[in-house]
């Protein structure tokens, strides 16, 4: 299934994947079964492949992701939506925002480089640079759309704000901000801004990072990124235990996965919403892919819907 992904052309499919997990944030990855996965989500109709210059591969090394990404698909290329990012650089062995125009552009070309494509079909800004104005980074964004490396443009982790001036620049077709049942802050400004200008919502962490699929529990080695992440202290996992278990037996109620339920979550919240749950293994794969048949009743929902008012952070 495919649906439109904002108003000026993008089609994607309705699940994507995220790749940033082949890497070292959740671990030291297998590069032969992560390009496995890849590989079997195009089969399965998932053709929408979220990476980004700042993400590692089983090497670590900044951008090897997207070496990976297009070592994946090169034999298809035409047949995935491609989707990557810019903003960050390294200096002095440490990462900093970038949103200058001239670097942006050069990016692009690395990034091409290392896709081994000569388009990408969705360029996000990973971040607003507060040293440069959000206008000057996405009319360098714009220029590659004229010059045809990029087809569409996108945006993480913005404001309403920042959206709305972005747009006026040029059309975006695309804001990915963290979503899911226990995050649910983007509903209050950046969703409604997104819907009145016509641009879609790419929720990456839809599982909650693992804990709403019920990987990490209080007691858990949560490992080194999600340690630096409050919501992952031991205290702050004791006490959203009952959101995982209320996922957990709505899942036990239907037949699914727990991540099946989180993901169907996400799912009902319009069809401009397109989740790219990250894996690097097939069998998690397939069974995200199973969200897509999976419909929660008007009770199911309502007991869902009323999880993030009792999140602690």
């Amino acid at each position: 299934m495919t649906v439109p992904l904002g108003r000026d052309g993008l089609t994607v499919s309705r699940q994507g994947l995220g790749c940033m997990g082949m890497g070292h944030s959740y671990g030291r990855a297998d590069d032969r079964e992560s390009v496995a996965t890849i590989r079997r989500a195009v089969e399965l109709g998932v053709t929408l492949l979220d990476t980004a210059d700042l993400y590692g591969s089983s090497t670590g090394d900044p951008g090897s992701n997207e070496t990976l990404v297009g070592q994946a698909i090169h034999h298809i290329r035409d047949q995935v939506v491609l989707a990557t990012k810019v903003g960050f650089v390294y200096a002095d062995g440490e990462r900093r925002l970038c949103g200058r125009p001239e670097y942006v552009r050069a990016a692009c070309d690395a990034s091409l480089r290392r896709l081994g494509t000569d388009r990408i079909d969705l360029y996000h800004l990973h971040r607003v640079d507060p040293a440069v104005p959000v206008e000057d980074s996405v009319g360098a964004l714009a220029e590659l759309v004229a010059a045809g490396k990029v087809l569409h443009i996108g945006l993480s982790m913005v404001d309403a704000d920042q959206l709305r001036a972005a747009h006026a620049v040029h059309p975006v077709s695309a804001v990915q901000s963290e979503y899911s049942l226990w995050r649910r802050d983007i509903e209050h400004s950046v969703l409604p801004a997104a819907r009145a200008l016509g641009v879609g919502l790419v929720p990456y962490s839809p599982l909650g990072r693992g804990f709403l699929a019920g990987a990490v529990a209080a007691g858990d080695d949560v490992g080194r990124f999600r340690s630096t992440l409050p919501r992952f202290g031991p205290a702050a996992l004791a006490a959203n235990a009952h959101i995982a278990d209320t996922v957990r037996d709505v899942a036990e109620e239907l037949g699914a996965t727990a991540a099946q339920v989180a993901l169907a979550w996400v799912h009902s919240r319009g069809a401009d919403v397109v989740p790219i749950p990250g894996t690097r293994h097939r069998r998690h794969l397939t069974a995200n892919v199973g969200a897509l048949d999976l419909t929660l009743s008007p009770a199911q929902l309502d007991r869902l819907d009323r999880l993030h008012r009792t999140v602690t952070e």
